[in-house]
């Protein structure tokens, strides 16, 4: 991990950085900027301060991992390789213990998360943690299961029995969806409106057997032997589903560690495999996407994901796919581009700080004129996150992911057959 310190020296501590690092913003303490940061990382590199002291473990551990800071970086600083390598050597003295230790181990094994996101997926459909949202801890946490859920962009009900038509099915590539975690148990709907929408694209989807956690909340946590460990299961589950052009994913967080495979694990099947890693939108962009048929007069707020934006530098694809929705008006907010506090495991582990981050987004949607009917963006975190900020604010404004949104306008414009 000495190579991911060396990306911090470039530094020259200019400040460009501050007003686009939310932590710092929310408490305007310079130990919770990147440069203060920084100056925190190159002692513990140097041996200047051991990793038991509280004060660098705190002000590490504050940090979003958001990587706002690299695009607004004039010096090309890699915060997030420096960030990656303090955490693992934080790790290493003294491994995470209490509410983030037992959830790393459960996203670690599927026969854990699986039946236990099915569980909650069952109770958050009784519509009761949607009526019980909230303010306080808990009802932020029900808030934040509702949301992962939301209403149809139409109104009307979503409907399980449509399949892309697929004339041109394979034109585009065969591409295997990568299905993850929380993204298959509680958004199984967004994989369904993006295998609908890939096939009408003309790509042919198949499903890859024997996969796991993507590794991105254990990597980010200094967690490097379970994030391996993962990465490489994930990596051999694509030799079970034959010759591939694409893999496919819809989750901001997973599409930036599975593109980084192949630097974590160091073999060249790893670096096959990331070098065919493609958000969903990436893909739709490429083939167009073909316009909707079915208008969606709707004013919808785009909330970039930072591991979308800045990780991947994936900035115009989103926006793209939102243009061939008819009728959809399509705007980016002030402060649309800085972390919404979700950040993985972040919001569960850190609420307070994750809810101040949160604050100053909530209060642009709300205040928005004119008034948005919705808000999407392409991470179940930020779906989460941000659904239910705005359920806590009072505000019935829902979010989608952007893939949802040209699902409803092929629906609608009967651009689908009966399964």
């Amino acid at each position: 991990m000495t190579d991911g310190f060396r990306g911090l020296d470039p530094c020259v501590h200019c400040g460009f950085c501050l007003p686009a690092c939310p932590t710092y913003l929310a408490t305007g303490d310079e130990n919770d900027s990147p440069r203060g940061r920084i100056v925190l990382m190159q002692a513990l590199e140097r041996g200047e301060l051991p990793p038991s002291d509280a004060i660098l473990r705190r002000h590490l551990d504050n940090c979003l991992g958001c990587r706002g800071c690299e695009p607004a970086c004039p010096s090309g600083v890699a915060y997030g390789r420096g960030l990656e390598a303090a955490r693992h050597r934080l790790a290493a003295d003294r491994p995470p213990a209490g509410l983030l230790r037992g959830l790393l181990a459960l996203f670690a094994e599927e026969r854990v998360w699986r039946p236990a996101f099915i569980a909650a997926r069952w109770f958050r459909d009784t519509t009761l943690p949607r009526r019980l949202a909230g303010a306080g801890r808990l009802g932020f946490g029900l808030g934040m299961l509702a949301a992962s859920r939301t209403p149809t962009a139409d109104g009307g009900p979503r409907s399980a029995a449509a399949v892309g038509d697929g004339a041109a099915a394979g034109r585009r590539g065969r591409v295997a969806l990568f299905r993850g975690c929380v993204m298959d148990t509680l958004f199984g709907h967004v994989h369904d409106a993006t295998i609908r929408t890939l096939t009408t694209n003309g790509y042919e989807v198949v499903e890859l057997v024997g996969q796991r956690c993507c590794g991105a909340l254990h990597e980010h946590a200094g967690d490097g032997n379970t994030a391996l460990d993962l990465a490489a299961g994930n990596v051999r589950s694509t030799a079970a589903a034959g010759p591939i052009d694409y893999i496919a994913v819809n989750s901001a967080g997973c599409g930036a560690i599975l593109k980084d495979y192949g630097r974590l694990l160091g073999t060249a099947t790893a670096g096959d495999f990331s070098e065919r890693v493609r958000d969903v939108s990436e893909l739709l962009a490429d083939a167009g996407p073909a316009p909707g048929r079915g208008p969606l007069p709707l004013h919808i707020a785009y909330d970039p994901p930072c591991h979308l934006e800045h990780a991947q530098g994936v900035v115009d694809a989103p926006l793209r796919l939102l243009a061939a929705v008819p009728g959809l008006e399509v705007r980016t907010l002030d402060g649309a581009h800085q972390c919404c506090g979700s950040a993985g495991l972040y919001s569960v582990v850190r609420p307070g700080l994750a809810r101040a981050v949160l604050a100053a987004k909530v209060g642009a949607i709300v205040a928005a004129r004119p008034r948005v009917d919705g808000v999407t963006t392409g991470n179940p975190g930020c779906l989460m996150q941000i659904g239910a900020g705005l359920l806590a604010a009072g505000s019935r404004i829902p979010a989608w992911h952007p893939v949802e949104l040209l699902d409803r306008s092929y629906r609608a414009g009967g651009m689908y057959r009966p399964r």
